[in-house]
């Protein structure tokens, strides 16, 4: 009986631009693209599609005299991948089939690669909507899109054929095999394509009947309806001043009053469901209802503020409030067990976050904490310890989310972003470049490379110490770093450096500085002396050459410099 399975969760993805919510227009027979701000999803917006609209904008399901036992899809369309990763429930994915939009001149963009790379993880069943079909040169519609792929101009078909080739290898390459819907035999084995026009519905009934197709012969079990409503919330909204948790509902149903446990980082929150809204069928608005039956989008008011967190799971209370606390607990800190060492993470929500460690794990980076919401001082506090233990790992990494206010400057490195593969790839190669940095300091040693110019009108003491301005030439100046002069002769050990007006530690190539050298009077010493070069001993000269791998042209040119100078007063 319909009455027995909810509705499927179909979540849309894929990379920005390539027709997501122009697939749900041609779905719903609306224009919700054209109200988005620049086309471009703002927010994770639900459609309710019931079966009557699955009748008729999929009349092959009358003729192929198929007899449909879901009520319709709930349609989740995302903006990006912020919230994509976020639709997550215990043991995976939020969605019981994803359609993937692909644009068939752009194929697999990076965006897609990492919906891909995230289904993959979850096991979550695909279609790819091949869309923009109608972009190809010649491309002519028929009312069958098998009769239409068929039927076209020679070099119209050829254009097609190249294209979804093309494609196929890019999928094959992620691991996909995959074949035009109407020539896949085992939906388990291979993706089934359907190409489509968002633009001229054309591919529209194909792709209905392909997806309740997949969910009636292969998610009955998953959607049958059990006694307890389950559900995770996605926002916490504010609309003047009333606050609504928007979630799916993805199980059971859900009645005003209903006593809920929410998970949560720490202690699960007991709460009490006021009011509830549900997205209503084609529309992006929400109705007031006493009972919403899964799976549905529903906004909830509860009686009293917790403090809730964006993608963390709910579940009804039937006298079994303490077991659901433990369940969560366990879920929760299963979900985010965190290595000894490691990087710092935040994201936006609970999934997101999950899905963050998921791919960081992949790339063999370990994660010391992670956590929900901006980046905040004891983030920074955090990494500020790795210095210490690990300089690999003095990171903080933010996925979809912002940086507290008034957080200071420190140098801790911080990358944040919308999109996981982006974030990933800046880690690496900070990462990458940071290793090479550590490698070259180990091979220094002591040995460090510099070359100053003696600016002469600058002089501000002759003596005890001699003070006067310089700019590095090259390579970095240290405190107690022993200096020659451009003869090869020792001068002194730096005792201090100003920059800015603060005395420094160290400084780089390029900076304007005031040098102390103490024991030199400058008049006598270096009145006549142009550069001033880092002393260093002919065995240190041979352990930097054998690893100029690590050095700059520059550092190797000075190297020669000083070589020179030593074998000159030899």
């Amino acid at each position: 009986m319909t009455q027995e399975l909810r509705q499927p969760i179909i979540t849309v993805a894929g990379h920005v631009d390539h027709g997501k919510t122009s697939l749900l227009d041609a779905f719903r027979g609306s224009d919700f693209q054209r109200e988005e701000a620049g086309g471009i999803t703002q927010k994770i917006s639900f459609t309710k599609y019931p079966l009557e609209q699955i009748m008729k904008s999929c009349p092959l399901i009358d003729k192929g005299n198929i007899k449909l036992e879901i009520p319709g899809f709930l349609f989740i369309d995302t903006p990006g991948h912020a919230a994509f990763t976020s639709l997550r429930k215990r043991g995976g994915s939020l969605a019981d089939l994803a359609i993937v939009v692909v644009s068939i001149k752009e194929g697999i963009k990076p965006q897609t690669a990492e919906v891909l790379q995230i289904l993959k993880a979850n096991k979550t069943p695909f279609v790819i909507a091949l869309n923009k079909i109608d972009s190809i040169s010649g491309w002519t519609k028929h009312d069958n899109l098998r009769n239409a792929l068929e039927s076209q101009a020679v070099h119209t078909k050829q254009d097609f054929d190249e294209a979804l080739l093309t494609f196929q290898g890019s999928l094959s390459q992620h691991g996909f095999d995959s074949d035009l819907y109407f020539e896949v035999s085992d939906f388990t084995k291979k993706v089934a394509i359907v190409p489509c026009s968002a633009r001229t519905r054309e591919g529209i009934p194909e792709l209905l009947l392909v997806l309740c197709g997949l969910c009636q012969r292969f998610l009955k079990e998953r959607l049958t309806i059990s006694q307890e409503a389950k559900g995770v919330i996605l926002e916490i909204k504010k609309d003047k001043n009333l606050e609504y948790n928007e979630a799916i509902l993805y199980d059971g149903s859900l009645d005003e009053g209903d006593e809920l446990v929410v998970a949560n980082f720490g202690e699960p929150i007991a709460v009490k469901v006021r009011s509830i809204q549900e997205i209503m069928p084609l529309s992006s608005k929400y109705a007031s209802v006493k009972k919403a039956l899964a799976a549905a989008g529903v906004r909830m008011q509860f009686t009293e503020k917790k403090d809730i967190l964006p993608g963390m799971p709910f579940q009804e209370v039937k006298g079994n409030i303490e077991k659901i606390k433990a369940q969560f607990r366990r879920e929760i800190s299963n979900a985010l067990s965190v290595d000894k060492e490691g990087i710092i993470i935040k994201a936006d929500s609970l999934g997101s976050l999950e899905a963050l460690i998921t791919l960081l794990r992949q790339e063999n980076i370990r994660i010391v904490k992670a956590g929900i919401g901006p980046i905040s001082k004891t983030d920074i506090l955090s990494a500020k310890a790795n210095l210490e233990i690990n300089p690999l790992d003095a990171v903080v990494v933010g996925f979809n989310v912002e940086l507290e206010k008034d957080l200071e400057k420190s140098n801790i490195k911080i990358f944040t972003n919308e999109v996981i593969y982006k974030l990933i790839e800046d880690l690496q190669e900070w990462r990458k470049k940071k290793q090479e940095d550590i490698e070259k300091e180990k091979i220094l040693g002591l040995a460090t490379i510099c070359k100053l110019e003696i600016i002469h009108k600058y002089v501000f003491r002759n003596s005890n110490p001699a003070i006067f301005g310089a700019k590095i030439l090259a390579g970095k100046l240290r405190s107690n770093l022993p200096l020659i002069d451009d003869k090869g002769e020792e001068v002194a050990r730096v005792k201090s450096i100003q920059s800015d007006k603060s005395t420094v530690e160290e400084v780089s190539e390029g900076k304007e500085v005031a040098v102390a050298l103490p024991g030199v009077a400058f008049d006598r010493r270096l009145k006549d002396v142009k550069f001033l070069y880092s002393s260093l001993s002919t065995q240190q000269i041979k352990q930097l050459k054998k690893n100029e791998e690590f050095l700059s042209g520059t550092e190797m040119k000075i190297i020669e410099e000083i070589e020179n100078l030593r074998k000159a007063l030899d």
